[in-house]
């Protein structure tokens, strides 16, 4: 029985900035840039009452909390802080899936702190973060990674949950299908309309109306219903795509962006170039100004040999973008997808980690 944690730090970015700039403590604190085009990076719990969430338009969450603090992001800052954060984990174990700056899985079970049982690494983990770093982080524990992600959401913020084994089916019970990964507001809405609303519904749903009606994932999602999760905690992620994206000052129609492509992709080319990777798969992002995003991509019969083939590539993909010839677009991102792994000599598609590359 493996015996996994999930550390999930509380309001990341809000809660470094509190920390370090006194006058900010107990204010509603906002990270972003202000401005017409930015987006919430982070809110703190202050904010969060007014309903500020990140990925919110700024403009939006200014108006809902207009009292709050705007703070210009720092992510040079949020990683040193990561870097210490995770130094805490590797007291305990080395084997840690980083899942963003302030998240992780950490595999436990055979753990090198001298400690009795998981709950007591995830409790000295908190209590270290908090003496340390002066920060706080909630954590979930249970026998794997999708029933720990969801207790460490259980008694946010500054919580610990702990989900034993023999309460497995018993806590998943009553929760919303919404809880279970991969679930999205589509698949939901299909569920809801089978008559399955809580992961209980989906224990006792019919498997093949299931299947007829969510394919392959149906399997998945009713093995996730009982609690099983076999996928092992990675110590080593490896790059799924590699990305860039842009927010305009002002909304462009469809036209004006190739210059912007241009630009993108031959940022995303040289940090390709750097790493020694590509793909045969291109991509390109678009947002229109009503905040609808949409993705057009190709798979070429071999990795693009030059900027000139990627920066062309992804201008055949702007053509085939078929909203009405008046859409006024505010973002655009350009990138690698579906990677796989060979010698760098290869002619044929690579591997990159997931990573995007903000750029403003």
């Amino acid at each position: 029985m493996r015996r996994i944690i999930h550390i999930d730090m509380d309001a990341y970015y809000a809660s470094v900035e509190q920390r370090d700039r006194p006058e900010l403590r107990g204010k509603p604190t906002i990270v972003a840039w202000r401005g017409p085009r930015s987006v919430v990076c982070a809110a703190s719990y202050e904010a969060r009452v007014f309903g500020v969430r990140s990925a919110m338009p700024a403009m939006r969450a200014a108006r809902l909390c207009p009292d709050a603090e705007f703070i210009a992001p720092d992510f040079g800052r949020y990683k040193t802080v990561s870097r210490q954060i995770h130094a805490i984990f590797r007291r305990y174990t080395d084997r840690v899936e980083p899942l963003s700056l302030d998240e992780a899985y950490l595999d436990v079970t055979e753990q090198r702190g001298g400690l009795g049982s998981a709950t007591e690494v995830a409790e000295a983990i908190r209590a270290a973060i908090r003496t340390e770093l002066l920060l706080t982080a909630s954590a979930g524990v249970a026998p794997n990674k999708f029933l720990a992600k969801i207790a460490s959401d259980w008694r946010k913020p500054d919580g610990l949950f702990v989900v034993p084994p023999q309460r497995v089916e018993t806590f998943l019970e009553p929760l919303s299908v919404a809880k279970i990964p991969g679930v999205g507001k589509v698949t939901q809405a299909k569920l809801e309309a089978l008559g399955v609303r809580t992961v209980g519904d989906l224990r006792r749903g019919d498997p093949l109306v299931l299947h007829r009606h969510l394919g392959q994932a149906a399997e998945r999602l009713m093995g996730l219903a009982w609690g099983r999760d076999d996928s092992p905690v990675r110590t080593e992620r490896r790059r799924k795509s590699l990305s860039a994206e842009d927010t305009f000052g002002d909304d462009r129609p469809l036209s004006a962006l190739a210059p912007e492509i241009t630009r993108l992709a031959e940022k995303v080319w040289q940090l390709a170039e750097r790493e020694g990777y590509r793909s045969r798969t291109v991509m390109l992002k678009l947002k229109t100004r009503d905040f609808v995003t949409l993705t057009r991509q190709q798979t070429l019969p071999s990795p693009p040999d030059s900027l000139a083939t990627f920066t062309a590539s992804l201008l055949q993909l702007r053509e085939r973008v078929d909203l009405p010839a008046g859409t006024l677009y505010r973002l655009v991102g350009v990138g690698f997808q579906q990677m796989s792994e060979t010698p760098r000599s290869a002619a044929q598609s690579l591997l990159f980690d997931a990573a995007t590359v903000a750029i403003r």
